[in-house]
């Protein structure tokens, strides 16, 4: 049995700025679907209908006290902030595989956590998310776009009949 895709090291960029040596810890977007149980008559149980996705979020620490990353919350409206995050998949057999996570959002709250003498304080970043792009090894994985009416899964657009029915 082999080992496969272990994530071995990441790296974050924000603002085109990357953070290489002060990158605590990423929580990477987790795309869900919103769904309504729905059930009629001669239905033996409720299933659920797909009626969009949930609103995105990420989240990041830097283990610096950023003022680059500071000065970008609150930014004009209709601003989103571009991140990505860049991961090192490693296999037993020495293969190694890149994922990449292509963001754009708004920091919604940065974090100054609690500050300590002797100790270095971090800041952590909470993001939502209009857009979110996964792609493994050259391969696209998930791109969602809200904004755009955009839902790319296994190499299919979910919603490309529903832009053409709205003519957009």
């Amino acid at each position: 049995m082999a080992i496969r895709n272990i994530l071995k090291n990441f790296n974050l960029f924000v603002d085109g700025r990357g953070f290489a040596g002060e990158i605590g810890d990423y929580t990477p977007a987790s795309p869900s679907i919103a769904a309504e149980e729905y059930r009629a008559g001669g239905m033996d149980g409720p299933i659920d209908i797909d009626m969009g996705t949930e609103k995105m979020t990420t989240s990041f620490v830097l283990r610096n006290y950023s003022a680059d990353v500071l000065s970008l919350w609150g930014i004009a409206p209709g601003v989103l902030i571009p991140v990505t995050a860049r991961g090192a998949l490693e296999s037993e057999d020495g293969t190694v595989t890149p994922v990449i996570h292509n963001m754009r959002g708004k920091i919604i709250q940065p974090d100054r956590g609690t500050w300590s003498p002797g100790q270095t304080a971090s800041l952590t970043v909470n993001m939502t998310l209009e857009a979110f792009k996964e792609t493994i090894g050259g391969q696209l994985i998930t791109e969602i776009d809200i904004i755009n009416m955009v839902r790319r899964t296994g190499g299919v657009d979910r919603l490309a009949q529903i832009r053409a029915a709205l003519g957009i």
